[in-house]
């Protein structure tokens, strides 16, 4: 499923993340839209309203040519039996603003991002919010899974992504 791209128009409005402080290092405790960094002055949540306009489910944005990500798309389309979720790859167009929308850079595939209409979450945060609009048993999982550290459940997460080709493969174009 493809996105339409809107035009691009608007205003500047910062959205911030909330941050905790843990021994000196900062974490963030969930992801919230933000001003893409690097001077870019383009409104990218007002550009990209119109991803939700007709159609107010969340997008998951995902590496379009990793086979794990590929695969995990699979499975949450497979145990999302309402079709509550909509997918995009990250190496599209729509997926370039939908990351900007998020505060991240357009060629940023480092993670598997959903974003919804207010809102964007990113590594483990993101995939505890995908369990909980899946069928059974997994929100109930994701309930448990929130208990550990977002530090923890990030480290994680940032070891299987930055490790995802060699394990998994790639696939030579993206797929969706």
């Amino acid at each position: 499923m493809a996105l339409q791209l809107p035009t691009l128009s608007g205003c500047v409005r910062s959205f911030n993340s909330s941050v905790c402080s843990m021994s000196g290092r900062k974490f963030s405790t969930f992801a919230t839209l933000s001003q893409p960094r690097g001077g870019d002055t383009t409104n990218w949540v007002e550009a990209t309203s119109s991803f939700f306009d007709q159609d107010k489910r969340p997008i998951m944005l995902f590496d379009g040519v990793c086979n794990l990500c590929n695969g995990g798309v699979k499975f949450v389309s497979d145990n999302d039996r309402n079709k509550t979720i909509r997918y995009e790859a990250l190496q599209s167009e729509a997926g370039k603003m939908l990351l900007r929308r998020s505060g991240r850079a357009p060629d940023d595939i480092s993670s598997v991002v959903l974003v919804e209409k207010d809102r964007s979450y990113i590594k483990s945060e993101a995939v505890l919010k995908i369990m909980e609009y899946i069928n059974l048993p997994f929100p109930q999982l994701a309930i448990l899974l929130q208990f550990v550290p977002l530090f923890v459940r990030d480290f994680v997460y940032d070891n299987v992504a930055n490790n995802r080709y060699m394990i998994f493969g790639r696939s030579e174009s993206c797929e969706i």
